[in-house]
């Protein structure tokens, strides 16, 4: 699992396969699976200056999710 410096994030991970990127964040370690996201969101989450603003703007009203326990 990648590194990751924000804020808000914790860790990233994507299933090329399934296509879920699983979302964990620093608040009470609430976690999220996004459904159908492609591979280039993900890497552009990694790579973008803030990650936070990142999914806020390209994520999170945009795919399907649940939240785990």
């Amino acid at each position: 699992m990648p590194e990751i410096d924000s804020s808000v994030i914790s860790q990233v991970e994507h299933d090329p396969q399934s296509q879920v990127l699983t979302i964990w964040f620093h608040d009470g370690g609430r976690r999220y699976d996004y459904f159908r996201v492609p591979r280039e969101v993900y890497e552009a989450l990694l790579e973008a200056p803030s990650a936070g603003a990142y999914y806020s703007e390209h994520i999170k009203d945009t795919y399907k999710f649940r939240r785990l326990r």
